[in-house]
């Protein structure tokens, strides 16, 4: 078993959607504990890990929450309707299991007279087994939030499991503070909340901090799986990908090339990654007060907001020991 794998149980099987992010704090603070000078948490819920100098500002983001469902209505038969909390698909839901924060689990299924291509999120809902209502309210209320339940497994030099965006990333920058050398920066590790629904916390903790330079470290896709429909140019195994631009943001050049000469003084392989659909904490980051010179790296990840998202121990590895060399960089 990895260090990456042996870290990533841990924390990617603590309950937290986003808004409920107590429990993933709680791991990484226990991990982050060893490493760093102070630890505290703002009022949003974001874990900030100090590790004390006298030089430039410097934070360093990976945010801790999940996607994941919340109860909206219990019908007469015990059948529980949801919402997402963040971007669900619906083909990733049709039969697989659930778990609430309390321990009670489930299964999603779908209205089986709709037409299987005519189905939406609102035609699915969750079977605990009720007997009727009074039943699964004895175990479930309307606001209660639940997460995939799903087994993790390591092969072949490759982890898959559930929430890997962006419980992977968290793992990244623990083994980058592990790694850092002597620096005068003043580093804040940041594990943000609530990204999947809107960015809310980085920008808190960002205005709060005042870095002079951001790293937001998250997950991106892949363009190798069969017949993509979307060409990109990250590759499973070949190293992070250090972000030109999202959908969200456009990177400051003066970050891209300072993680790409430390890429190159560290010897890690790096690719450039350019994500047409989606964003990261980056935004937010790069838009706090008056503005922050604001960069990424990506781990590139196949099949996110599933419950099997895989991605390559090596790919981690190298994003962790990029980040430990462009603290000094920067």
């Amino acid at each position: 078993m990895s260090k990456v794998f042996e870290y990533y149980q841990k924390i990617g099987s603590a309950f937290g959607p986003s808004g409920r992010e107590d429990a993933v704090r709680e791991v990484i603070a226990e991990y982050a504990a060893a490493f760093i000078d102070d630890i505290t948490t703002d009022t949003l819920g974001n874990l900030i890990c100090r590790k004390r100098g006298m030089g430039k500002k410097l934070l360093l983001a990976a945010h801790m929450d999940s996607i994941g469902v919340v109860a909206t209505f219990i019908d007469e038969k015990g059948f529980i309707r949801f919402a997402p909390v963040g971007g669900l698909f619906k083909g990733d839901l049709i039969n697989i299991q659930v778990r609430f924060a309390n321990g009670t689990r489930g299964v999603i299924s779908y209205e089986e007279k709709t037409p299987f291509k005519e189905l939406t999120l609102d035609h699915l809902f969750i079977d605990i087994g009720a007997k009727d209502r009074a039943d699964a309210l004895n175990r479930i209320q309307v606001g209660d939030f639940a997460v995939y339940e799903a087994p993790c497994f390591e092969q072949n030099g490759v982890i898959c499991g559930p929430y890997l965006d962006n419980r992977i990333g968290c793992v990244a920058l623990l083994l980058a503070m592990e790694q850092m050398k002597e620096t005068e920066n003043d580093v804040y590790f940041v594990f943000t909340v609530q990204e999947e629904v809107g960015l809310r916390g980085a920008g808190a903790a960002a205005f709060a901090v005042e870095p002079h330079i951001a790293i937001a470290v998250d997950v991106t896709d892949t363009g190798d799986l069969p017949e993509r429909k979307s060409p990109m140019a990250v590759n499973l195994g070949k190293g992070p990908a250090i972000k030109v631009m999202d959908h969200s943001v456009i990177c400051a050049p003066l970050v891209r090339e300072a993680l790409e000469r430390a890429a190159e003084q560290a010897e890690v392989p790096v690719q450039q990654e350019i994500l047409q659909f989606g964003g990261t904490d980056t935004a937010a980051l790069q838009k706090a007060r008056a503005g922050v010179l604001s960069g990424a790296v990506s781990i590139p990840t196949r099949y996110i907001h599933s419950p099997c998202e895989m991605c390559a121990v090596d790919d981690v590895l190298a994003a962790s020991k990029l980040l430990a060399w462009a603290v000094s960089e920067l």
